[in-house]
Order: C-alpha cells, then sequence, then structure tokens
C-alpha cells in the first residue's frame, strides 16, 4: 500500500527511506503557532500530526498518510524550535545536566479502509552538563539551531555529544520518528 508522509522533515524521509519503506512525502500547510493550542505537550503532538496528516490526505483517495510532530517539554514548558540564538542558549543552559522529555506524536488515516489511529511515544534524554562556553561554540557552528525540536542537533557534531543517556525510542529522540512504534501502527491500520 502507498505510503505518504505528511512532512518536509528530511529526517523523518530518511528513516523511512534507511528503513527500505517506499513513500512520497508532501508538507502539510498547518500553521504550528495557532490561537488556543493545546498547552499539554502530548495533547499539542498529539492534535497537530492529527491536522498534518489531515492536511495532506485530502489531496490523496488511496494510501495511508502520516502525521508527525514532536515537542521536548522540560519543567511545565513545552520545548519547540528555538526563535533565536539566546532562546538557545537559555535552554541548553537549562537543560544542562538534567534530563527531559521529548514527545511524537504519530497520525495515520488509511484512505482505503477509513481506519485512523493516533499514538504519542515519549521519550526521556538525560543531558550532561554543558558550559556556557561549550554551548556558544555550537550555536556558532550550527546556523540550522533553529530548526532542531531539541534547540541542537542530537546527531551531528558537538552537540551530538549533549546527550548522556535516552530511556524510550532512539529514533524519537534522534529523528522525531518512532519508527518501531510507526512499523506496528502501519500493521493495526491495514
Amino acid at each position: 500500500m502507498k505510503i505518504i508522509l505528511a512532512t518536509a522533515s528530511p529526517y523523518r524521509q530518511n528513516v523511512f527511506r534507511d528503513a527500505g519503506f517506499e513513500f512520497e512525502a508532501q508538507a502539510s500547510e498547518i500553521d504550528e503557532r495557532f490561537k488556543d493550542r493545546p498547552t499539554d505537550p502530548r495533547e499539542l503532538v498529539r492534535v497537530l500530526a492529527k491536522l498534518k496528516a489531515e492536511n495532506v490526505a485530502k489531496e490523496y483517495n488511496e494510501g495511508i498518510i502520516i502525521g508527525f510532530d514532536s515537542a521536548g517539554c522540560f519543567d511545565g514548558e513545552i520545548l519547540e524550535k528555538s526563535k533565536s540564538e539566546q532562546d538557545a542558549f537559555d535552554r541548553l543552559m537549562r537543560l544542562s545536566g538534567n534530563s527531559y522529555s521529548f514527545f511524537t506524536g504519530v497520525h495515520m488515516i488509511n484512505k482505503s479502509n477509513g481506519k485512523v489511529i493516533t499514538k504519542v511515544v515519549e521519550t526521556v534524554a538525560q543531558m550532561r552538563n554543558l558550559s556556557s562556553e561549550e554551548i556558544r561554540d555550537y550555536l556558532r557552528s550550527d546556523t540550522r539551531y533553529k530548526t532542531y525540536a531539541h534547540g541542537f542537533d542530537p546527531m551531528a557534531g558537538i552537540s551530538s555529544t549533549f546527550i548522556k543517556s535516552i530511556n524510550g525510542s532512539y529514533l524519537n529522540i534522534l529523528q522525531g520518528i518512532p519508527l518501531e512504534t510507526i512499523v506496528e501502527m502501519l500493521e493495526e491500520i491495514k
């Protein structure tokens, strides 16, 4: 059955490609910062994944459409893409030596049989202690820090050393895609 990923994320597409899935990818036209959006991170990623999948599903008559959304949470605050270098610096200083949760919502729509499934996966990351100098060096070296839901890239350069340990889905924390859960969902939605 045809799989359509409702995402422009090269990370998520690479995970699917590396796992051997054939798929199409189409970015959704959803404003993630809409008024009165949920303040609970689990509910936020669930709602945004659903909206993204539904937006892309309008374009297809068949296939399985998969929407995703990810956000971190630390000390009751939702962590999304950093708005500025100072925002990224402040976040990394707060996270230093602490653990935080990273949530990914996955919403699937099977256009052929009408089945719909939504799941939210939580992964907990323990950060090592980071110095302010190390964080500043990282932010100067990675101009893409604003594109990461964590506020840093857990897979490349010096920032790949920021996470000390992971409890939960490895691919969720690294690439925002809990593939082991998605494979189970694909079996369930057929």
